[in-house]
């Protein structure tokens, strides 16, 4: 009885060293993510993939529709969503509630102007700001992560108005998407 007994534990031991981790025990960090082939899959009509935004709705490819759009703009100084940019930020976060597998990157950055210790913490708060605004409007926050970029990373390069107004702007990247 105490072979059985063991032998019993050990397929349990294995069988639960097998399973795939549950959305609780995944990585925070993006750069962490599991593999692809060992990332749990969704099922839809086509042939289930490991990338849950490749199976879900062309909403994010579609260049006609709100979510594609994936930058939101801030002013000098300033980590406050504005009102021109909610209508964005509302689309992606019913994105999120219709596909609660999903996750998004908030990408804060900011222009060249200030040293890189204060741009890195404006673009977090930045990138904070939009977490929170899609919190409110009822994506999980299991689904979110954030980093910041700071002036790393200019969408523009010309040292000129034009091109600071750019790269002042949280960016919102679908890994795998």
């Amino acid at each position: 009885m105490g072979y059985r007994t063991l032998v019993l534990a050990l397929v349990l031991l294995a069988t639960a060293c097998s399973n795939a981790p549950t959305s609780e025990d995944a990585p925070s960090r993006v750069d962490a993510l599991p593999p692809a082939a060992q990332r749990p899959t969704e099922t839809i009509a086509a042939p289930s993939r490991a990338d849950p935004v490749a199976g879900a709705s062309d909403a994010l490819r579609d260049p006609n529709s709100i979510p594609s759009t994936r930058s939101v703009f801030f002013d000098y100084d300033q980590s406050l969503v504005k009102d021109s940019d909610k209508r964005i930020l509302r689309a992606h976060a019913d994105y999120l509630r219709q596909h609660p597998r999903a996750r998004i990157v908030a990408q804060g950055n900011t222009d060249e102007r200030g040293t890189r210790e204060y741009n890195i913490a404006l673009g977090q708060q930045r990138a904070e700001a939009v977490r929170r605004f899609l919190i409110l409007l009822g994506a999980e926050d299991r689904q979110i992560d954030t980093v910041s970029f700071g002036k790393e990373k200019p969408g523009c390069t010309p040292s000129e108005e034009s091109c600071w107004t750019q790269n002042r702007r949280v960016d919102l990247a679908y890994p795998g998407g």
